[in-house]
């Protein structure tokens, strides 16, 4: 409550580590696509015109080194680098992805009696909240609004002067726990050699106005394009980049807890990445039934363990019904072992190389099952179990 400031930031799909992890999700949705039980952990470095690919799988023998190589470069062609220093014909791919161990499959294979078990321990965190109409903190979710409008403005060749490399980040003022205005905005963009730094603002200007509520511009000298004067050379040419250092873009921006693993290059018996899911659906349906302003869900596992150990929730004071009751409640409607939670929200799908770029969380559910996480199915039950 009081008066404060918070801060998120954003990065798009051409920065260094969204290449990765594009690139890492493009190859467990090609593991996904052969076979619905393919096990993948893949982790991807970028550098100047070098792709290193790593990690270790178990799926399909159709599913060729040449044909992951392929879909590298498709990631990086889609993205848009055809730059001397990254280029997605160019580039060197280096696969030393290899054989999933026996003892991690050991342990997550269900076999006789023995359910699924989660592919390692962790903790995992959903949030959800009312500051925004996709229940995300506003911050995060205008973070990637901006860099969203400048990359479909890209795309469409409406301003060809952009680069794929990008970040935003923006600071909200708030009162009394609600944001009211922007305090300072700050984009910087990859661009052309032929633009100055002030064509480079005035390009940027209008993807902030537009996404901004009305009235929430910040002062004109807050407002931050290009801070250091000159971005040309940017994407893995750079700066090298790598899967899953961008956790925090990811999730809340820093507005909620992340738990100790990244998503991207994971299939969903992982539970870093299905678990994080489960719980941000979990959350966002309490939110959406009215029974909190705000929730905070946690989920822990055991590395080959079904059940989750503990599950936590937390309304932050602005429950409307008695914690310990609405985890019980939530436990009988959704199966929160991974099986349960890969069955329940469907995950076991091609659906991942769309979450790499402007977050997992806050996004609209696609017809074929993308983000099923967010979807709302749930609220009528919640409100039903607690008469609201």
């Amino acid at each position: 409550m009081g008066k404060f400031l918070f801060t998120s930031e954003s990065v798009a799909e051409g920065h260094p580590d969204k290449v990765c992890d594009r690139i890492s999700d493009a190859i467990v949705d090609s593991y996904l696509t052969q076979d619905p039980h393919a096990r993948v952990a893949v982790e991807t470095m970028a550098t100047t015109n070098r792709i290193v690919l790593g990690g270790e799988v178990r799926g399909p023998a159709s599913v060729t080194a040449e044909l992951i190589e392929e879909v590298a470069r498709h990631a990086v062609k889609d993205i848009g680098y055809e730059q001397d220093g990254f280029h997605w014909r160019n580039a060197l791919v280096e696969n030393h992805i290899h054989e999933q161990s026996t003892d991690i499959a050991l342990g997550v294979d269900a076999s006789g009696n023995k359910d699924e078990g989660a592919g390692d321990q962790g903790i995992m965190f959903g949030y959800a909240c009312r500051e925004t109409e996709q229940l995300m903190p506003a911050p995060i979710h205008l973070s990637h609004s901006i860099l969203r409008s400048l990359a479909e403005a890209r795309h469409s060749g409406a301003e060809p002067g952009l680069g794929p490399d990008a970040k935003s980040q923006v600071t909200l003022e708030y009162l009394d726990g609600k944001p009211i205005r922007a305090s300072s905005i700050v984009v910087s963009t990859q661009h052309s050699d032929t633009l100055d730094q002030a064509e480079v603002r005035e390009i940027v200007r209008p993807h902030v106005v537009n996404v901004l509520p009305e009235g929430w511009m910040c002062p004109e000298e807050e407002f931050y394009v290009n801070p250091t004067g000159r971005f040309v050379i940017g994407g893995p040419d750079g700066d090298c980049g790598l899967t899953g250092r961008k956790i925090i873009v990811d999730t809340y921006g820093g507005a909620a807890p992340h738990g100790g693993g990244a998503f991207s290059g994971k299939d969903p018996t992982k539970v870093d990445r299905s678990a994080a899911y489960a719980a941000r659906y979990l959350a966002k349906n309490v939110v959406a039934a009215d029974l909190a302003e705000r929730c905070t869900i946690q989920l822990s596992y055991a590395i080959g363990i079904s059940r989750p150990l503990s599950v936590y929730v937390n309304t932050h004071r602005t429950g409307r019904v008695d914690e310990d009751r609405l985890s019980a409640t939530l436990q009988e409607m959704v199966d929160l072992s991974p099986r349960g939670i890969r069955e329940c929200l469907a995950l076991s799908r091609p659906v991942y190389a769309r979450t790499a770029a402007y977050g997992h969380f806050g996004r609209a559910p696609d017809p074929d099952g993308g983000f099923s996480w967010e979807a709302l199915d749930l609220v009528e039950d919640l409100r039903s179990a607690f008469g609201a």
